[in-house]
């Protein structure tokens, strides 16, 4: 049990019978993500963010979206537990634009959720459970356990990210090959916290660590987490959902497809998210049983997702605006990292001081601090430099979503003077 859970059910004593087992096995993670955002909210420098902002301050927001608020009536009626039909159709078409390589494929109607976080509680509800292995890579989102673990006891597996600036393959295929019938195994890109995507010479060699375990009788649920598809910044690097490679692998892999407007369109409130089912051999009628499933836990739970967002994201894909404004705010994220690389480029003293991880797309890029630890970079970023960050696996993570361009240089020299202070080396 999370000693943070244990620590709960101490708090509430005799009170804590009143418990289920998922109960007590539940936490809030004051110390992750959360808690560390929290002490660098006063910050000058707020790299911990996971939204994304204007060089103003202001938030990134595309028009197409902020002018809709005056909706008809209708945006105050339920939406119903599988989501507007309007909306489910859309988004469904968008998905073939957006992944060519899905043309001919069949795929479920996406189920509407309370954003990607439900959509991950609704597959691990439905598909995990104590006797299954999660498996993950080691850097990941901290919430993955808390779901899967904490909510439906699910073991967990990690295995290691990278091996030579490349996604490491053969790890992965290590550990759907440990023992254990059933595999549910997240592939996250943009991955969180690194802000790496699979490269078009990755993609093959995942896809194959996948299929040798399904023809060695593994059964594998693959949950394509794509909350930050499309924020792609690099050449050679996969630029669609690996949703399509696995959409009709294999009869023993099943792939769901967990994305949503969050990140996307850049409407972190509107907490509007869609999962997709799709396996090799898949009728309609079984497709559209695992959408009833999916309604029936969105039913069970929340009852149904926010009209409101949901009607405001129909609108905005009506608005021939919306491609424009979403090239316009994907070329402000671009920008911040194309400075990125440049500031690493012209700071070849910065090696001395930390390593930067493999990235290229998403929000977020990590460095691993030489010589001390992260969490006490971390605290001194805070109390002697205004500058938020983010620990996560030893790693540093750097939300430039949230920086303006010219801050990006004073927060790489933020960490460099405070892990050489650490050090007590003077530049």
């Amino acid at each position: 049990m999370n000693k943070l859970a244990s620590e709960l059910n101490k708090t509430l004593g005799s009170a804590a019978g009143f418990l289920s087992p998922v109960g007590k096995r539940m936490y809030f993670p004051y110390g992750g993500i959360l808690g560390q955002g929290a002490e660098a909210k006063s910050c000058d420098i707020n790299a911990t963010i996971g939204m994304a902002f204007e060089e103003d301050g202001s938030p990134l927001v595309m028009d197409c979206f902020k002018r809709n608020i005056g909706l008809d009536k209708k945006a105050f009626l339920y939406a119903g537990s599988f989501g507007l039909p309007a909306l489910r159709e859309a988004w469904r078409k968008m998905e073939y634009v957006k992944n060519p390589s899905l043309k001919g494929k069949t795929f479920s109607c996406p189920v509407v959720t309370n954003a990607l976080t439900h959509g991950l509680r609704v597959c691990a509800e439905l598909f995990a459970g104590p006797r299954d292995e999660l498996v993950i890579p080691d850097l990941y989102w901290d919430n993955y356990e808390l779901i899967f673990k904490e909510v439906v006891g699910c073991k967990v597996r990690k295995f290691n990210t990278f091996s030579n600036g490349a996604f490491d393959a053969g790890a992965l295929k290590a550990a759907l090959f440990a023992p254990g019938e059933k595999k549910l195994l997240i592939l996250n890109f943009p991955n969180n916290p690194t802000g790496y995507t699979a490269t078009n010479e990755d993609v093959p060699k995942i896809v194959a660590a996948v299929k040798a375990a399904a023809e060695a009788g593994k059964r594998v649920v693959v949950l394509l987490d794509d909350a930050y598809f499309g924020l792609v910044y690099e050449k050679g690097v996969h630029a669609e959902s690996l949703f399509a490679e696995f959409s009709d692998l294999d009869e023993r892999v099943l792939a769901v497809k967990l994305d949503g407007t969050t990140k996307e369109d850049y409407v972190w409130g509107l907490r509007v998210g869609f999962v997709s089912f799709a396996f090799k051999g898949a009728t309609p009628a079984q497709l559209k049983a695992l959408e009833a499933k999916a309604a029936g836990d969105v039913r069970s739970s929340i009852s149904n997702s926010s009209s409101l967002g949901q009607n405001l994201s129909v609108a905005a894909y009506a608005d021939p605006e919306y491609g424009r404004q979403k090239r316009e705010k994907y070329n402000v994220l671009k920008r911040r990292y194309m400075e990125i690389r440049r500031i690493l480029a012209r700071h070849a003293e910065y090696a001395e001081s930390f390593a930067a991880m493999p990235f290229n797309s998403g929000y977020f890029m990590c460095v691993k601090p030489i010589g001390v630890e992260a969490e006490a970079v971390r605290r001194l970023l805070i109390d002697r430099y205004s500058t938020g960050t983010i620990v996560l696996s030893g790693l540093i993570r750097l939300a430039f979503s949230t920086i303006p361009k010219d801050k990006l240089g004073r927060l790489f020299a933020n960490v460099d003077a405070a892990i050489r202070d650490l050090k007590g080396e003077t530049k």
